[in-house]
């Protein structure tokens, strides 16, 4: 069937472009068009009967670098998301073909952990099957066509949107639904960490699955507290920037993050930041640098505060205090650059990030800006004024390129089917 009749089909299905409408803020033609071009390459694929999925990225509002010691952050899921058409198989086989990426094809009664497979699709996928399992959900097999608006790199979080979307495939095709959001993320996160080979915390799945703003307190990772706090700042756009470089091969420079706040967890004889006492940090700084390089102390001191910006934030979202919150988003991003140090790789001279936080500074309309996500290489969020969003844009396009500009809504609903009338 060619585009334009897969196309005109689903602009005549109601409940498809019922639940467009609710998805991408109305604009349930060009998503008819989007998801017509992504039919026929499925039908192509695999087979007439198919069911549509949609996975959102992210951006992470407050919150930097605290979800893997137990912290506390403020995120959202966005706009920008990876679509799926699926087809159920009667084998064991998960067969994922993605626009522009090899294709995916996996065995699922192999769950083993290849060395080899670290960092690719091939490792998620047997992770998630893994996690599913090993919590007594069933499995089986499918036939998957993607396209993702949540670039690799771009640091809304591609690999999170790829996992919660194929957890929740499988929840939908043989587990009745059953699966909560929080146990998706949580089963997503283990798939990355101990598949992938990515030690990252829960902060990405968790606002993926969620949907909306969350603020997630992560103290039992097992059971995160979820609050959903009343965002009212219609006036202001968030707009991402990539403003380059790539996440891929910076691994070892996020997991020293992680490695060095759990260092001064240690000195403690904790195993994570957030049972350590604050005061008994700041009491012992001495001999603290006795033991371990300045940046591991200045790490612990941006976790500590960061997660009282977090606290403060969400009141501040609440009560609509909107200059109070977005002086504290733009706070997390210089405690950021200066303690936590991830606004630049060790050894770059080109440094893209900080000179698009020099630029946001001093352009009018803008009204909060930080770098993105797990830093190094890829993104900053800003929150602009909608009068002034289109001329940010414009600006920040002619040095990063317009590709490079995405301004997001913020989307209400996490990783979740998309209902048709056949």
């Amino acid at each position: 069937m060619a585009i334009a009749e897969i196309q005109k089909e689903l602009l005549n299905d109601k409940i498809f472009v019922s639940e467009a409408s609710g998805l991408y803020d109305g604009d349930y033609l060009a998503a008819a068009e989007r998801f017509a071009l992504l039919i026929a390459q499925h039908r192509a694929a695999c087979n007439e009967d198919f069911r549509l999925f949609t996975s959102p990225g992210r951006i992470e509002v407050c919150g930097n670098h605290t979800d893997h010691n137990n912290g506390k952050v403020v995120a959202a899921a966005v706009t920008a998301d990876t679509i799926a058409a699926v087809s159920p198989r009667k084998d064991r086989r998960i067969v994922i073909r993605s626009f522009g990426y090899p294709e995916v094809n996996v065995d699922i009664d192999d769950t083993g952990l290849y060395e080899q497979e670290k960092g690719s699709s091939f490792a998620l996928v047997r992770g998630v099957v893994k996690g599913l399992e090993s919590r007594g959900y069933k499995t089986g097999g499918f036939c998957a066509t993607t396209v993702s608006q949540v670039f690799k790199g771009a640091g809304m979080s591609s690999s999170a949107s790829f996992e919660v979307l194929v957890c929740e495939i499988l929840n939908v095709l043989y587990n009745n639904n059953s699966v909560p959001p929080v146990t998706k993320a949580i089963i997503s996160q283990f798939a990355e960490n101990v598949y992938f080979g990515k030690p990252s915390g829960l902060m990405d799945q968790a606002s993926i699955a969620l949907g909306g703003i969350s603020f997630i307190d992560f103290l039992d990772t097992a059971n995160p507290v979820v609050v959903k706090p009343c965002w009212r700042f219609d006036n202001l756009s968030a707009v991402v920037v990539n403003c380059g470089g790539d996440h891929c091969e910076l691994t070892p420079q996020y997991a020293a993050i992680r490695a060095e706040m759990e260092a001064v967890a240690a000195y403690f004889g904790e195993k994570k930041l957030r049972f350590v006492s604050e005061t008994a940090f700041y009491s012992d700084i001495k001999g603290l640098l006795k033991k371990l390089p300045g940046r591991a102390v200045l790490r612990a001191m941006h976790y500590f505060e960061e997660n009282k910006r977090v606290d403060a934030l969400t009141k501040a979202i609440d009560s609509g205090n909107q200059t109070e919150a977005m002086q504290l988003i733009t706070a997390s991003g210089e405690s950021s650059y200066k303690k936590l140090q991830n606004c630049y790789p060790e050894g770059d001279h080109q440094q893209p990030i900080p000179v698009a936080l020099a630029m946001c500074a001093g352009f009018e309309g803008v009204e909060a800006y930080r770098v993105h996500g797990g830093g190094f290489a890829g993104t900053i969020l800003t929150f602009v004024r909608n009068d002034k969003k289109d001329a940010f844009c414009r600006s920040m396009a002619e040095v990063f390129g317009k590709e490079n500009v995405f301004p997001v809504g913020i989307r209400q609903t996490g990783t979740r089917e998309i209902k048709k009338e056949s």
